[in-house]
């Protein structure tokens, strides 16, 4: 790798690290740095061929084999760095405290028929032992990733006469005589795993420190890949070789031995998650796509992953995935809880996952630090009996359900609906042949006068409920499908985690990232507080833009931004940032002449999802496109009259011009298409299509607006001094120069209540119109149930000419 890349990152006048400069020694040095940067992290440096090939370990080295420990291959450093230690300003790469944690000498152990450790790192596996004062013994260090700009390795520490059974942590070396909570045997690839399970959740929530992701409704499925042999079963051990045949056959294409842990489902023509359809699931004759959603690793290539972080195991799939038929990443999306709550329930989904970002994986343990949260309530229950029907017209009234409490199978409620024709025989075939003399509960269930008919506990059904009433029964079971994947003594009520997040905050310096479209969008600080009036946060913001962006991007791509900041809120102070060099990779820019600046100035460019929440995240509450597109910025898309009160008027005074205005418009046979400026005044938007120059366009707007002046002398001005305006109305056409910005449609205010821009109908200029009746909580449903009223607006031009003649008679 050599310097090259060390120097680049780093300014020697300003940082103390020592120059890159090519070491002669070459006498198999190590160091062990504590860095103290954005996020602590340990540095491992080995000395081989005059330079330190480094790795950062975010949770430190340790002594105990069962602890794989993430390694992330970093720019190779000079020798000399083996003994720095200090502040890195800053402002430099790496800013922070360095210390010494550990250091000493190390030697490389033959591995695949070589001793040299370049060889041996170039395949992915690199041999050493350690004499340090902290670290001895033998390590390896295994690449898990293949290409070669892939930097993920492990470093595993390997049992000899140093290692460890007791907790390892860097941070506090070994704590003498306390054996490990969590000591975990490896996992066997020839005997089936029990998956990790979730507690409930009751509410939605947002946290920096915590991933979300869809929460599907199948089979949970395991996944056992072993010298291309490939075994898949349920949580209890089913094998599903046969009936997801499809599946089995997509992953023995995976050149790995490996364990996935994911949800089998079914998705309908419409695309959406159908359970009754995976529950009779047949190859021929299912309508619907077979899918295996992959959302953990367990092991790899013949290391457990299990105690990995989360995010870590994750981060290794989607690689291992790529390209299989029906086998999908299930993504997660960091922090944004609520917001993937929400499109999950309008999708018709149950609900979302929510998991510890740093959790470990503990095989068949119920876990707090993973959550599933639900829009409606659902449970498996133990089909103990049933009884008969009221009408005679089923052939069965209701099904007697049970669970288990405190290993006594009790009485849960009565479930009579859910069911088809088709499922009502084929249940009550399988109730024949499990005919049952006696009650399975002690005592005897409230069954309202109906004869009970009992079977033994052995079917499992999944059904869907309002709530639990106080004495413990469903109230308004519904009938979902049989489970076939889950032992009845597993069947008891679901519990609630008792310190779940629901109402934890973030700190307010905690930054995270958003996943969209592939792009990891930096977010950070999503519980400040932007409008105090309201406490509306930065996440609120974000949040919004993530619901509008459909709507609001048509109105932004391709055009110049003029970016209003307002990182600590609307009461704090903003500015205008037009220039803007450091951006992340992708995020476009254009660069525009500047004539007042004598320079290009590099504009920003929002054209996709990703850009509109990074400038959210800025701190850009309004966005402020230009009025002309960057393959033509001297011809305008459409042309603007701003009309803009001043404190004296009334927003009723506002929409009586406006209203002057569509009798103007009127009369020049032409569609104008207005919207509230989210503050005080009203934009009404004339299409243009790019036909005429700015100067023909504020030209033009300028006649109109001595139209509108005409009918209202009084109350409106044309003069753009405020001190000449004397309280009246001023009909503002120079907003339409080149490089002069409006807030967008659908654009949120840096105003007390947060209100939006927001496109009208002409008939909703009335009494009832406030600029408060949009805020960036309501516009959301506005738009999904009005849609887009701003679109003409992008579309064909009005024709000035014939404009002109009508308005002159």
């Amino acid at each position: 790798m050599g310097l090259e890349d060390y120097k680049k990152k780093r300014k020697f006048d300003k940082t103390p690290e020592p120059e890159g400069e090519i070491g002669e020694e070459n006498q198999r040095r190590f160091v062990i740095q504590r860095h103290q940067a954005t996020r602590l992290h340990y540095d491992l440096r080995l000395e081989m061929e005059g330079v330190l090939k480094s790795w950062a370990v975010p949770k430190g080295p340790s002594q105990n084999p069962e602890d794989k420990r993430l390694a992330i291959q970093t720019e190779d450093h000079p020798v000399k760095y083996l003994s720095f230690h200090g502040v890195i300003p800053k402002g430099n790469y790496g800013a922070g405290v360095m210390d010494i944690w550990d250091e000493g000498t190390y030697n490389v152990l033959e591995s695949k028929g070589t001793s040299n450790p370049v060889a041996q790192i170039n395949k992915g596996d690199l041999k050493i032992e350690f004499f340090g004062k902290k670290i001895k013994g033998t390590f390896a260090l295994v690449h898990t990733q293949r290409g070669e700009q892939k930097n993920q390795w492990l470093l595993i520490k390997k049992k000899d006469k140093y290692s460890t059974d007791l907790e390892y942590d860097a941070e506090i070396f070994v704590e003498e005589g306390k054996k490990s909570a969590q000591v975990r045997k490896s996992l066997n690839l020839d005997e089936y795993v029990k998956p990790m399970l979730a507690t409930s959740a009751k509410e939605i929530f947002k946290d920096p420190n915590w991933v979300f992701e869809l929460k599907w409704d199948g089979y949970r499925v395991v996944a056992n890949i072993k010298d291309g042999e490939v075994d898949i079963y349920s949580r209890n051990g089913i094998s599903y070789n046969s009936k997801f045949a499809s599946v089995k056959k997509a992953l023995e294409n995976i050149p790995h031995n490996c364990i996935l842990d994911g949800e089998v489902i079914v998705v309908n023509k419409e695309g959406k998650n159908d359970f009754q359809k995976l529950q009779k699931y047949d190859a021929k004759t299912t309508k619907g796509q077979l899918q295996y959603q992959v959302f953990d690793l367990l092991h790899l290539n013949g290391m457990d992953t299990i105690g990995l972080p989360l995010v870590e195991r994750k981060s290794l799939l989607p690689e291992i995935l790529e390209g299989l038929d029906n086998v999908l990443y299930c993504d997660h999306i960091e922090a944004m809880g609520p917001t993937l709550y929400k499109r999950a329930v309008d999708a018709g989904m149950e609900g979302v996952m929510a998991k510890k970002a740093d959790s470990t994986y503990v095989p068949g343990y119920r876990s707090e630090y993973w959550l599933k949260i639900k829009d409606v309530n659902t449970e498996e229950a133990i089909i103990c009996g049933y009884t008969d029907s009221k009408t005679g017209g089923n052939l069965f009234g209701s099904l007697i359900l049970g669970m288990y409490k405190d290993g006594v199978l009790t009485y849960v409620g009565n479930c009579g609906s859910g069911f088809s024709t088709a499922e009502q025989k084929m249940l009550k075939k399988k109730f024949e042949k499990l005919k049952a003399e006696e009650r399975p509960f002690k005592k005897a269930p409230a069954l309202k006068g109906r004869k009970p008919y009992w079977v033994k506990p052995e079917l499992i059904c999944e059904v869907k409920f309002t709530e639990w009433t106080n004495s413990g029964v469903m109230r308004h079971p519904v009938y979902k499908g049989l489970r076939k994947d889950k032992n009845p003594e597993e069947i008891v009520p679901h519990q609630t985690a008792k310190n779940s997040p629901t109402q934890t905050k973030t700190s307010s310096s905690s930054s995270t990232s958003l996943e969209v479209d592939g792009i990891s969008v930096p977010v950070s600080n999503l519980d400040k507080v932007y409008w105090p009036d309201t406490g509306y946060t930065k996440y609120d913001l974000i949040d919004y833009y993530l619901h509008i962006s459909e709507y609001i991007l048509p109105y932004l791509i391709d055009r110049p931004q003029n970016l209003n900041r307002h990182p600590n809120g609307i009461d704090k102070p903003s500015f205008y940032q037009k220039d803007n060099e450091i951006l992340p990779h992708w995020i476009e820019t254009f660069k525009i002449y500047s004539e007042s600046s004598k320079k290009k100035i590099e504009y920003l460019l929002c054209q996709n999802e990703a850009t509109l929440l990074y400038m959210a995240n800025l701190g850009c509450i309004e966005i402020n496109p230009w009025n002309s597109v960057i393959q033509d910025l001297e011809h305008p898309t459409y042309t603007v009259i701003d009309i803009d009160p001043s404190e004296k008027n009334t927003f009723s005074q506002v929409k009586e011009v406006a209203l002057a205005a569509k009798e103007v418009l009127d009369l020049a046979k032409i569609e104008g298409y207005p919207k509230t400026s989210g503050s005080s005044g009203i934009h009404i938007y004339i299409p243009l299509d790019g036909k005429y120059t700015y100067d023909e366009a504020r030209d033009f707007t300028k006649l109109l607006c001595y139209y509108i002046k005409e009918k209202l002398p009084k109350l409106t001005t044309m003069e753009r001094a405020l001190n000449k305006r004397n309280g009246r109305i001023y009909l503002d056409f120079l907003q339409n120069r080149r490089g002069q910005t409006l807030a967008a449609p659908y654009c949120v205010r840096p105003k007390k209540g947060a209100s939006v821009s927001a496109p009208l109908e002409w008939s909703e200029i009335n009494s009832k119109l406030e600029i408060l009746n949009f805020t960036l909580k309501n516009m959301p449903e506005r738009v999904e149930n009005l849609g887009d009223l701003f679109l003409p607006v992008l579309q064909s031009g009005i024709d000035m000419g014939a404009a002109m003649e009508n308005l002159m008679g």
